[in-house]
């Protein structure tokens, strides 16, 4: 089991080597996996499509309205972006993979501008009065 203090180390070093988001992403993508597995019946193997739609679930639940905003704040503005963290987070050892699997496969799940409209998310958060 690594600490939280060498998991933090890793993943700045490799938001740090890579350059391309920033380190909050990963903390997020990999608090995102615990979300997306807690909703299934039981736990297993997550497709990139399934995942990536774990993904905006998580992120309209955490950041509501702002969702988009602050996934793009860190560098994430596509669903292949998702894989490209993912699988950075897989060369660290952080997360694994299946042989059938590849960062293709979040490519194109969804586009950021519809998944995140402001029609369609919601924010537990915001006040009833408004």
């Amino acid at each position: 089991m690594i600490s939280n203090i060498e998991l933090l180390k890793k993943i700045t070093d490799i938001a740090e080597k890579d350059g391309r988001y920033k380190k909050e992403a990963f903390l997020f993508i990999l608090a995102a996996l615990e979300y997306t597995v807690s909703k299934l019946s039981e736990r297993r193997h997550l497709t990139g499509q399934e995942f990536s739609k774990g993904i905006a679930d998580y992120a309209r639940e955490q950041y509501g309205y702002f969702a988009r905003t602050v996934l793009e704040h860190w560098g994430v503005t596509c669903t292949l972006d998702f894989g490209e963290i993912v699988y950075l987070l897989i060369e660290i050892g952080l997360m694994n993979k299946t042989e059938d699997d590849k960062k293709e496969d979040f490519a194109n799940v969804y586009k950021f501008d519809e998944e995140f409209d402001w029609p369609g998310t919601q924010s537990s958060d915001f006040p009833d009065r408004f």
